[in-house]
């Protein structure tokens, strides 16, 4: 495939990546994106060739990153991505880093530790299939599982949005999932502090839910003060706000892997 944008803001951003790719930066969600949504979180693994073809994009271009709501040493199992020379992960929407081997973990916030007492309790008559996935700094209940998915997490919404506000916590949608974690963190903040960190020339950001779309606004952001840069989207009929922003849109991670694969043919 042909690496093409359908904007000119994303036409712009491929080109100032090709044109200098040692000062460029390129991140990818995990869930979605670098692995296909499967019903147990604790089951996904990255999409075939999804390793391969991120560590050869992290031999041509500046760094590599991947931004998750996942702890970022369970992300880094699950994908298998210990061996890609120089990646970055950045966890728990960016409270965590993973790098060359080390994570470097802060303390987990107290609203968290109540909300897992009191979470249980909510779901406790919620419908057969909803689960809670406790990420350490943050809590996601999934009703993936359940007969009827999204009467089930229209049921729990309100009810977790409330054990939210009183734990000091902020509920973020997602994919059948709702998610309590503490404020200030979210994936635009985790990709601009990169973006700065490194005085990135370039940004790309792939991802495929409501969480990225802060991603999104920081790319936005970033090309506003003259950083050039693509929005990705991993495309899923689940989640249009996402694709009506993206400047590109794949085919979930198959296509993912095919963008990688493209993109590094042309930095050759």
């Amino acid at each position: 495939m042909n690496v093409e944008s359908r904007t000119a803001a994303g036409t712009e951003g491929l080109s100032a990546i090709k044109t200098r790719p040692g000062a460029a930066l390129a991140a990818f969600d995990f869930d979605g994106t670098l692995a296909p949504i499967v019903d147990d979180p604790e089951s996904a693994r990255a999409q075939d060739g999804a390793v391969t073809a991120l560590a050869e994009l992290a031999r041509h271009i500046g760094k590599v990153a991947v931004i998750t709501g996942r702890p970022a040493a369970v992300a880094v199992e699950y994908g298998g991505l210990a061996g890609i020379d120089g990646l970055v992960v950045l966890g728990q929407y960016g409270r965590e880093r993973w790098e060359n081997g080390t994570v470097d973990t802060p303390e987990t916030p107290p609203g968290v530790a109540e909300a897992r007492v009191k979470l249980p309790k909510i779901i406790a008559t919620a419908p057969e299939g909803v689960v809670i996935e406790d990420k350490g700094h943050a809590l996601a209940v999934h009703t993936r599982r359940a007969a009827e998915p999204e009467v089930a997490l229209e049921r729990l919404r309100g009810l977790i949005a409330a054990l939210a506000e009183r734990s000091g916590l902020v509920m973020e949608p997602g994919r059948f999932v709702l998610e309590l974690r503490p404020p200030g963190m979210d994936k635009g903040a985790a990709l601009r502090s990169l973006a700065t960190e490194l005085g990135s020339a370039a940004v790309l950001y792939a991802g495929d839910d409501l969480g990225d779309l802060a991603a999104f606004d920081a790319v936005e952001a970033l090309r506003a003060e003259g950083v050039p840069g693509v929005k990705v989207c991993s495309g899923s009929d689940e989640v249009i706000a996402l694709a009506e922003r993206a400047d590109l849109i794949v085919d979930g991670p198959p296509g993912i892997v095919r963008l990688l694969e493209s993109l590094t043919s042309e930095l050759f």
